[in-house]
């Protein structure tokens, strides 16, 4: 049996794709190996979301020419759209695609000339229909990513993305609820919704947006216990969105990157919202959901950031109080307009200015966290950890770690667990009854 190993760099969306290659190649008599060993074809699934992902995306495709230079060597996904001579040029590579085609992958590796490349990348703008890859789905002991949409019409300056995978394109309802169908009777009790601008399915589509498609997968898959956003923008969650998420099947998290906490920098960055809207949205989303969890990206260091707008930012996360940020220095993408920009700040000053923000983090999350101490939490179980106890994540994403005792339960159940304590981390007592 012919053997391929896969590697996948940057975002959950690439990981939700490289494994619908993979259970592609699965079912077409390919049996996969780790990335580490030898194997006849190997798959890279490149990210160039920063300068940084250019550049692992060709280290891992070396370290794959190095291992077998006999193999068949495929790169595809972010990096190899935006730049593919660069890939192309990479001595040992094969084939060579960008954000598409990509469900012919299986067929192109097979009918493989080694004497010759193949490079198929075509203009991502002129791509109007969602490809479909798929997936086969397979259980695991984590929640399931369901992609419903490809492609972001923002064009944020900092960004890059639009141009690796074009604009919004919708995934058809019924393959999505078909999709979560079978997660389900494969064992999944969680699903996440994912894409590149999750939030801004439908927009592409007539009579039928993002809110249409949560009512529908939880009417027509009553058994999935819990559905999950993985990201929305803070101006596509409306009152018809939260009267949704009231829903206990509906997971009470939701990920709005704000990117920065200063008018001047959202400006800058092309951001479609101010301040004051963001603050009134979310005081909008507590009044109607209670303590739910809100979680955000941030940006800082970003061109033209001076002390006073930096301060203006920590104000702002003061004041929004985020449950979780995911705090990123500023990186210069080539190829976008902040690349370009006078100003750039030092980067000893984004350095200081990232510690300065996490320690307020810090402080948040074990202040949101405390509130539910005392209080019973359902979870899915997701794996084992510290002082090897089970851990999983409660509907508003707090990751509990647990003794099993004498219950029973296997990975990917829900259970009941009481939150004892958030000392070092939170630590839960299970109960007997399952969730």
């Amino acid at each position: 049996m012919k053997t391929f190993a896969m590697y996948s760099l940057g975002c959950k969306v690439n990981s939700y794709e490289s494994n619908a290659i993979a259970r592609s190649f699965e079912v077409n008599d390919y049996m996969q190996v780790d990335f580490k060993d030898k194997a006849d074809v190997y798959i890279i699934n490149t990210c160039t979301v920063t300068n940084t992902g250019d550049a692992k995306s060709r280290k891992i495709i070396r370290q794959a020419i190095k291992r077998n230079p006999d193999a068949i060597v495929v790169a595809f996904g972010c990096y190899a759209q935006v730049s593919p001579d660069e890939v192309i040029a990479i001595d040992g590579v094969d084939i060579v695609l960008g954000t598409q085609y990509r469900d012919k992958i299986v067929d192109y590796v097979n009918n493989h000339d080694k004497s010759k490349q193949l490079k198929l990348v075509d203009n991502i703008f002129e791509q109007k229909q969602f490809e479909d890859m798929h997936l086969q789905t397979h259980i695991t002991n984590k929640r399931a990513y369901l992609k419903i949409q490809e492609g972001c019409n923002m064009f944020c300056t900092y960004c890059i993305i639009p141009y690796a995978r074009g604009l919004m394109r919708s995934r058809s309802r019924d393959s999505i609820i078909n999709e979560a169908q079978e997660l389900v009777k494969k064992g999944y009790n969680e699903i996440v919704l994912t894409g590149i601008h999750t939030g801004g399915y439908g927009s592409d589509l007539q009579d039928y947006s993002f809110n249409d498609l949560l009512r529908d997968i939880l009417n027509e898959v009553p058994d999935l216990k819990r559905l999950r956003i993985s990201s929305i923008e803070i101006n596509q969650i409306n009152e018809e969105t939260l009267e949704i998420m009231k829903n206990d099947r509906i997971a009470k998290h939701l990920h709005i990157p704000i990117q920065a906490g200063s008018n001047d920098i959202l400006k800058l960055m092309n951001r479609r919202y101010n301040i004051d809207q963001y603050v009134s949205k979310i005081e909008q989303i507590r009044n109607v959901l209670g303590d739910v969890a809100i979680t955000t990206d941030i940006i800082l260091g970003f061109p033209n950031e001076d002390d006073d707008m930096f301060k203006e930012t920590l104000e702002t996360i003061d004041k929004v109080n985020f449950f979780d940020m995911h705090v990123f220095p500023y990186s210069a993408r080539k190829g976008t307009p902040a690349a370009k920009m006078d100003n750039q700040v030092n980067e000893q000053v984004k350095s200081n200015r990232v510690a300065q923000a996490l320690k307020i983090n810090f402080e948040h999350n074990k202040t949101y966290i405390d509130k539910f101490v005392g209080k019973d939490l359902d979870i899915i179980v997701e794996g084992h950890d510290v002082d090897d106890f089970y851990y999983g994540h409660s509907s508003n994403y707090i990751k509990v770690y647990f003794e099993k005792k004498d219950s029973d339960f296997e990975l990917g159940d829900m259970v009941k667990v009481k939150l004892v304590e958030n000392i070092n981390y939170p630590k839960g007592e299970i109960l007997y009854e399952n969730a």
